[in-house]
């Protein structure tokens, strides 16, 4: 019952909105009764809440799968950029984790979204990158969310029709200039 509430509610946020879709929506597109939704969930807010982790994790499983096997820190953070773009490309994924869901959740609650599903393994595959470039790690937290941020940006940007080679090329060229000494 959680997994259809979560599902009709995914479609709904993404068709109209999370100030538009009513939870009396939710319930009849989920099958269920109202008693049904608030023994899931506290309010409308916490379902939305669940849509955005379980897209967060949906994100990062493939981000994961695609870099796993890379030669190279530097491969790995490439090809989970390349993840991260087709992930985003799902319809409605970047509606829900970079638009509607900082402005209904807020900041500090994506962060820890990101903090959770992504930040841990950019952080490492980082890491790996300044100890092969003989850099210290003291800028490690700093380049961590900078580079997390430029990934949003960038992904805003391919949604809204920008060359997904260049963003992926810039990217590039980002992650070169953390890893030269």
């Amino acid at each position: 019952m959680r997994a259809a509430l979560i599902a009709a509610a995914r479609s709904l946020f993404i068709e109209k909105g999370y100030a538009e879709t009513t939870t009396p929506d939710i319930v009849e597109a989920a099958g269920v009764t109202r008693g049904a939704l608030y023994h899931h969930f506290e309010d409308k807010k916490a379902l939305f809440a669940a849509v955005v982790a379980d897209e967060a994790s949906k994100v990062s499983e493939e981000i994961e799968t695609a870099s796993a096997a890379s030669a190279t820190a530097r491969q790995a953070i490439l090809d989970g950029t390349r993840a991260y773009f087709d992930s985003l490309a799902v319809p409605g994924r970047t509606r829900l984790l970079l638009l509607e869901g900082p402005a209904v959740l807020g900041s500090t609650a994506m962060r820890q979204v990101d903090e959770k599903y992504s930040e841990a393994s950019l952080k490492q595959g980082l890491k790996e990158l300044l100890a092969v470039g003989g850099k210290a790690p003291d800028l490690l937290d700093a380049y961590t969310g900078l580079l997390a941020a430029a990934f949003d940006r960038a992904a805003l940007a391919i949604e809204a029709g920008g060359n997904r080679e260049d963003y992926e090329r810039a990217i590039a060229a980002l992650i070169d200039g953390i890893s030269v000494k």
